[in-house]
């Protein structure tokens, strides 16, 4: 589970700013909201994190810091590939006194602590494992747009998330690297050698089965992205991942009669084409194709894999603009698999933005985060929690203006 994260000279955010989704055990939770950061912790933190604010007031940022920081992590050859990819971003704040700053990322996250395959093996056996916090920090050199150089790197874990941060590894810019027994480099100084100044740690020691950057890796995997909408591009993958999935699919199909008034089913055919969607209508003599379906149902087909994935796994679903073509009552029906704890044993996270403020009323003032720009451009974030009453009408106070992060009409 993510509980923080700090972002600087990244798009629209210029100054340093800070999620903090902490809840302390003292706050009553009456519908399942909040879980434990790890087994046992004393502290919580929420189970759903909404970005709120008016058009271009940077919530897509946010949600593209993180993903850019997990993808960086994770995956070899990501900084090269930025500039030809359509999903992935980064950029500087436009401004020249920003040109010359590095742009930062913090992220701090529940984990295994002394990690290895090991004993991740033994916790999904269901036996005790120590556990704890995991802070990531990331700079990044910027030239014309383009990453030039790390300089600096870290992953620390603090065991129960108490006292001072245990180095997992560090490094400053290509020249100190520094290990630890759960992450060796005794043993693999020839991977420093071949590190590229532009990658991370993890994503380029992976390459060459590091035990503990392979380890870090597919836990980053458990992080899934939903930030660019291209149907036209997606569209065949997801029918295809429902064609390999039979159960997938049967799960599909039963929320499907839930959310479009009508349908009985999809089924996935192969042709020589490719694969292909039809749907089956309780009330027409023939199926229909994928196109003919509405907007609203083929949003939520998309999205449903990740969100399946991201509830059997325990991980994190990141989601920009959650409302676009969703009915609010299928909105609430995507947050309530998130509470519930049958749907959702492992406690799984759900990232998202969105424009729907009916949404408000179902939301704790510490799942919400408003995203405000100034007139220089710049987004400044802050929790509910920080300006509204636990009684408050959040949605009536937030429409009128009374906390801001709102477009300003006329």
């Amino acid at each position: 589970m993510i509980y923080q994260i700090e972002v600087e000279n990244f798009f629209s955010i210029k100054e340093r700013q800070v999620i903090d989704l902490r809840v302390s055990g003292k706050v009553p939770d009456d519908f399942g909201c909040f879980a434990p950061i790890f087994p046992a912790a004393p502290t919580r933190a929420p189970k759903i994190v909404a970005l709120f604010g008016a058009n271009a007031s940077g919530k897509t940022n946010v949600l593209a810091a993180l993903a850019f920081v997990v993808h960086f992590f994770r995956q070899y050859g990501f900084s090269k590939e930025i500039s030809v990819r359509k999903d992935v971003y980064i950029s500087q704040f436009n401004h020249s006194d920003s040109a010359a700053r590095p742009v930062k990322f913090a992220l701090e996250f529940a984990a295994i602590m002394n990690a290895t395959a090991e004993l991740a093996e033994r916790f999904q056996r269901g036996e005790q494992v120590p556990f704890g916090t995991c802070r990531y920090e990331l700079e990044l050199i910027m030239t014309n747009g383009e990453i030039k150089a790390v300089s600096h790197e870290s992953l620390r874990q603090r065991p129960d998330d108490r006292g001072k941060w245990q180095r997992i590894f560090e490094r400053e810019g290509q020249e100190t690297v520094k290990g630890s027994p759960m992450f060796p480099i005794e043993g693999f100084k020839h991977l420093l050698t071949t590190l590229d100044p532009r990658e991370s740690i993890v994503a380029s020691f992976s390459q060459f089965n590091h035990p503990g950057a392979k380890y870090w890796q597919e836990i980053a995997k458990s992080v899934n992205f939903m930030i660019e909408n291209h149907p036209l591009l997606m569209d065949e993958a997801v029918i295809r991942s429902f064609y390999h999935d039979s159960d997938m699919l049967r799960k599909l199909n039963d929320n499907l009669q839930k959310i479009d008034v009508g349908i009985d089913g999809m089924h996935i055919e192969m042709s020589g084409t490719g694969t292909l969607a039809k749907f089956k209508h309780n009330a027409l003599e023939h199926e229909l194709p994928w196109y003919r379906v509405s907007h609203g149902t083929r949003a939520f087909i998309r999205m449903y894999p990740l969100i399946a994935k991201t509830l059997e796994t325990g991980g994190v679903a990141v989601i920009d603009e959650l409302s676009a073509a969703l009915h609010p009552l299928v909105e609430n029906e995507i947050l309530g698999w998130f509470r519930d704890p049958e749907c959702n044993p492992r406690n799984a996270q759900l990232w998202c933005s969105g424009h729907a403020v009916t949404l408000m009323d179902d939301l704790r003032r510490e799942e919400i985060i408003f995203c405000e720009k100034d007139r220089q451009g710049r987004t400044s974030l802050f929790g509910a929690r920080d300006i509204a009453r636990s009684d408050d009408n959040m949605r009536r106070k937030y429409l009128s203006g009374i906390y801001g992060a709102v477009p300003q009409i006329g």
